[in-house]
């Protein structure tokens, strides 16, 4: 077979630095909720065990495959509270909570076979050897789609790319007119990943994530978080190690009026997540998980934003606790 020439010539494509990909050696797909599925089906797993605490998105990929699925609860300190041996053909899945609880996966990965750990929220967070992990690149980077996958297992699933070209509009109509008005093709391209099946990662999402600085972008993470601790973290309720950071997703802070507080930071334009309502009608109102999804801010503190943006936040929060914020 003869190799396809290369064009030489014609119009410009977009001008993007060559870096190296941070997850080189993954598989890549063009979801997390699809390198789960693909762990499902090459596992051939016909039970999962998840936590209470965790998004509706991850049960689209269950309930596709018609696998049997176990609530579990967390305690305080995110460790997982499960009495019961899990069946031989039965998987286990565990969140790394705000990329903030990599130490309990290493203690339960020694003692629990077929895990599956949800990187999802610690995108710099390394694997372990021969344990099922999975990351999200569109939450942490300007990207259309993108799922990175670790597995050592021996089935191997062909699948073809899902081009992404088209779906760039969000991004692109972001960077002209800002977030408001580029919402509704976001929402659209949410939606379009509930249904389009598992894929291989587009060429365009790959070339992307190609041309970040990643260390760049760590080094950010971590200075907007350490900063936000170290200015509000004595009224945060959560227990975590805070010191030990790794390019986290964003500043998880708990207090009693979470609820409230969201409300205020919206009226000031700064957006927070919400992790997650759905949570709510799975648990009981006396739960950890419950309180969570009420009253858990994720405060924004990603490569976008830098000591000035973190002030901003500072002055509310010490606003809407009483202090008075002379930094």
């Amino acid at each position: 077979m003869t190799e396809k020439q290369k064009i030489i010539g014609g119009f410009f494509s977009l001008e993007l630095p060559k870096h190296t990909e941070y997850h080189e050696q993954a598989l890549r797909l063009n979801s997390a909720r699809y390198c789960l599925e693909y762990v499902l089906r090459a596992r051939n797993y016909k039970k999962i065990y998840l936590p209470t605490y965790i998004c509706d998105s991850v049960l689209q990929p269950i309930k596709r495959l018609n696998i049997d699925y176990e609530f579990y609860s967390i305690n305080d300190h995110f460790a997982p509270v499960l009495d019961q041996t899990l069946e031989n053909d039965a998987c286990f899945y565990y969140v790394n909570y705000f990329g903030l609880n990599s130490s309990n996966i290493r203690e339960f990965c020694q003692k629990m076979k077929h895990v599956i750990v949800d990187n999802t929220q610690a995108f710099f967070a390394r694997p372990l050897a021969h344990v099922d992990t999975l990351y999200s690149a569109r939450k942490f980077f300007g990207v259309p789609d993108g799922g990175y996958l670790y597995t050592d297992a021996e089935d191997r699933i062909g699948l073809e790319r899902d081009p992404s070209y088209y779906r760039f509009d969000a991004l692109l109509k972001q960077i002209d007119l800002g977030s408001v008005p580029a919402e509704p093709l976001f929402e659209q391209n949410e939606a379009y990943l509930d249904t389009c099946g598992m894929h291989a990662m587009s060429r365009t999402t790959q070339r992307l994530l190609m041309s970040i600085d990643y260390e760049h972008v760590r080094a950010i993470r971590n200075e907007n978080f350490l900063y936000l601790h170290r200015q509000i973290g004595q009224y945060n309720q959560l227990i975590a190690d805070f010191s030990n950071v790794n390019g986290p997703m964003c500043y998880p802070f708990l207090i009693d009026r979470g609820e409230q507080l969201k409300d205020l930071l919206l009226k000031h334009r700064i957006y927070t997540d919400d992790f997650w309502e759905e949570v709510t009608s799975r648990v009981s109102e006396s739960s950890f998980e419950y309180r969570l999804a009420k009253h858990l801010i994720p405060l924004p503190i990603d490569q976008r934003y830098n000591e000035v943006d973190m002030r901003a936040i500072v002055r509310i929060v010490r606003s809407f606790l009483g202090n008075t914020f002379y930094g």
